[in-house]
């Protein structure tokens, strides 16, 4: 052992490249195996990014330990090796275990070649992030139901359609009758679609015969057999029917897909390049969320069909949903991801922070909510995601590559500067849903994916007629997580258990939350009880009504898009587009640095990327941000910025 620390042989494959001295770092008391480094290979050469950037930015501060050469006699080929990965920016890998050992070489203040920095990160993750962060990518991650899609079956049609006649028989207030009868309409004209569907593979739409056509599903890896399902698409009105089980009719489903999905999903796939590697994470039951998402991407453009079993993660009901069991065999760091759902609480608390909340899509109870606002809700987490991933980029670019060019190898690992984190341009707070003031919401208006899971092989049940009616609770657990009074309130907070959530209750015009049995997924279901009193209001025997459409389901403050523009689209290309839709840049260039910002310093009811308040009725190609009067961020101005 020297006066340094252990001395180690390096070795590359069966060659001795000779020997290095392994110095403790703080905190650390890190050693090889024998005392030997074994390189196993070299990581992928780097584009733009310094390894000591990509570590730093996966593995914060996790440096093991250092080595350099005491030897009084020059070591060529350790030499060699430290020139070699410093001018090509790549590291030599030792694999331990499950981790890889990344040395990554260093210049010195005192020129003392060779010598490395040595860091710990599980198998795979480095290349996967590298890959990444060269592309300019990052990570999203999808809910399905209430967040993308509703879905129905004949039985939860019947038993929406039965609870609406059972609220109508005991209403007294023609106003409130109104609204509760025009809601139930819209339930039994989607039911006799899905009748017509799935008893003749056809359905009569104004007038029009629409006939199913045989869409292949994608085989995955696990799967010999052709499957092929009868699809009817109606594409102006955003519905799609489908059969979970070609040959069983009982797995019929009527689908409605939330308007603006193509906005979103031309921007992660426009020009032929990847902004954002796309996952989806539901509790629904698998095949349900595979056709559902199918439906959503049906070119396989954003998840490719050999990739479907990796990136769709179904979590059993009742468990937090967590980005570290997304991202599995290092496919990501969680610090690069950002999702979109309609709820914060059903994900793990450190994953909160990285959750656009969007509020839940309600084509039944407020069909005309996805209009009210000038920027559709979809368009909104559009711009979330176009300024979240060119802050990233920024801070990534201006100020870690910039920063860890400065450091040496003789520096103390404490004082490497902080890696971006998507947590850092999120404002994340629970979506406020609260039309006219009334604090009954409606529930979730699909089936979850459970329930098609449980239908695949019985028959169709005759729905029992008050089999709909509410069971309601005056317990905290059975309070709906959208929201009970506007105001809205931070989406991270201590939750009473770290693994088990209690069952989600998303509101009704029907009244109170139903009860959900252990199996309910995102959508849930209603299950049989008895009728009883909502305790929470004075006017607990009257259901709510929605009298008049909603004009604020986000922030009060219109978000008119992001700040970041590309410099190739044309003003009357950005025209053409729904309001509220920017493109952002390819590049991003600033003299000022972002400050760090903490994502709960400020309360609003979306969340909303710091920099996005606006008064602004449009989005201009020349400018950053609308002008207004509230207190912002000194973050840059359009002008500064070039095309990403």
């Amino acid at each position: 052992m020297s006066r340094l620390g252990f001395k180690s042989m390096v070795y590359q494959a069966e060659t001795l490249l000779g020997e290095l001295d392994t110095v403790p770092v703080k905190d650390q008391n890190f050693q090889f195996p024998n005392n030997e480094i074994r390189i196993h290979h070299f990581s992928t050469l780097s584009e733009r990014c310094p390894p000591l950037s990509v570590l730093q930015t996966i593995s914060s501060f996790s440096v093991c330990c250092k080595l350099e050469s005491s030897s009084p006699v020059d070591q060529f080929f350790l030499t060699k090796l430290h020139a070699s990965c410093f001018h090509e920016l790549k590291t030599a890998v030792v694999l331990l275990g499950n981790e890889e050992i990344h040395l990554v070489a260093m210049p010195s203040k005192q020129k003392k070649f060779p010598c490395f920095w040595c860091f710990s990160v599980p198998t795979s993750l480095y290349e996967s992030c590298l890959r990444m962060l060269n592309m300019r990518c990052l990570a999203i991650v999808f809910d399905l139901d209430e967040t993308l899609i509703v879905a129905n079956t004949m039985k939860s049609f019947e038993d929406r359609i039965d609870a609406l006649k059972a609220w109508i028989s005991r209403e007294t207030d023609s106003v409130r009758i109104n609204g509760m009868q025009a809601e139930m309409k819209r339930y039994m004209d989607d039911r006799m679609l899905l009748k017509q569907y799935a008893e003749s593979d056809f359905v009569l739409d104004n007038g029009k015969m629409f006939k199913a056509q045989a869409e292949e599903v994608p085989t995955l890896f696990n799967s010999h057999e052709k499957l092929v399902r009868p699809v009817i698409r109606l594409q102006e009105r955003n519905i799609v029917l489908t059969r979970i089980n070609p040959e069983i009719r009982d797995t019929s489903v009527l689908v409605r897909l939330r308007p603006a999905w193509e906005d979103l999903r031309s921007y992660l796939t426009a020009k032929g390049r990847k902004r954002f590697e796309v996952y989806v994470c539901t509790m629904a039951e698998r095949d349900y969320a595979l056709e559902m998402w199918r439906l959503l991407d049906p070119e396989a453009h954003l998840i490719g069909s050999k990739q479907l079993l990796d990136r769709v993660i179904c979590v059993k009901s009742g468990l937090r949903k967590s980005l570290l069991n997304v991202f599995q065999d290092g496919i990501c760091h969680p610090k690069m991801a950002m999702v979109i759902d309609d709820r914060s609480k059903v994900w793990e608390d450190k994953d909160q922070p990285r959750v656009h909340v969007v509020p839940p899509f309600t084509p039944y109870y407020a069909p005309q909510a996805e209009t009210a606002n000038a920027v559709p809700v979809l368009c909104v987490a559009r711009n979330v995601a176009c300024n979240v991933r060119g802050y990233f980029f920024k801070e990534f670019d201006e100020n870690l590559i910039r920063r860890v060019n400065d450091v040496f190898y003789e520096d103390e690992v404490v004082h490497l500067p902080d890696a971006p984190d998507v947590s850092n341009y999120l404002l994340t707070e629970d979506a406020v849903f609260v039309p006219n003031g009334n604090t009954n919401v409606p529930i979730s208006e699909g089936i979850s994916g459970a329930e098609v899971g449980r239908r695949l092989n019985q028959p169709e049940e005759k729905p029992v007629a008050d089999s709909s009616v509410h069971s309601i609770n005056n317990s905290s657990e059975l309070r709906s997580e959208a929201s009970q009074v506007p105001v809205a309130v931070p989406s991270v907070m201590a939750s009473t258990s770290a693994t088990v959530l209690p069952p989600s209750n998303k509101p009704s015009l029907l009244g109170a939350p139903v009860r959900r049995d252990s199996h309910s997924s995102d959508a849930g279901r209603l299950q049989t009880g008895k009728p009883s009193l909502d305790l929470r209001n004075q006017n607990a025997g009257q259901p709510p009504l929605l009298s008049r459409i909603p004009t604020q389901l986000l922030s009060p403050v219109q978000l008119q898009g992001g700040w970041l523009v590309e410099e190739e689209n044309s003003r009357a290309h950005l025209n053409s587009q729904p309001s509220g839709i920017a493109e952002e840049s390819d590049l991003l260039r600033s003299d000022k640095p972002r400050a760090h910002h903490s994502p709960f310093s400020h309360c609003v009811t979306a969340s909303i990327p710091i920099g996005m308040v606006s008064h602004a009725s449009q989005v201009k190609n020349e400018e950053a941000f609308a002008g207004n009067d509230l207190q912002k961020p000194n973050f840059p101005a359009a002008s500064q910025l070039t095309g990403m």
